[in-house]
């Protein structure tokens, strides 16, 4: 099992049940293929840097967990089926990426 972690960015335009359903589809989908959730975290409604679909502004979401590599393209496939995503990037992390994210959670936790 890799440890990974995804950021994908949601339509502004949706309503928060919309992306609350969005959110569950995609973690139900990970843990169906054999994932096994570490964190979730909703940063909320940002301004993009550029725009993208003619929009803004996005609903970013992070997932951390660990899953078997070949549940990684069927995963990504969803996103790309889905509109209501507008990006998303699954990123495989290494031993220092994973300290690092821990320390992360740690602190926000600290902070919470």
């Amino acid at each position: 099992m890799n440890h990974y972690e995804t950021v994908f960015i949601l339509n502004p335009v949706l309503s928060e049940t919309q992306i609350e359903e969005t959110v569950k589809k995609f973690e139900d989908f990970l843990i169906k293929n054999g994932a096994k959730m570490v964190s979730k975290e909703n940063w909320g409604l940002k301004k993009l840097a550029y725009p993208i679909q003619h929009k803004k502004s996005g609903f970013y979401h992070l997932f951390e967990f660990q899953a078997p590599g070949e549940a990684i393209g069927p995963y990504e496939l969803e996103f790309r089926r889905d509109e209501r995503v507008m990006r998303f990037l699954t990123v495989k992390l290494d031993k220092h990426a994973i300290a690092w994210a821990e320390k992360r959670r740690t602190k926000l936790k600290a902070n919470a």
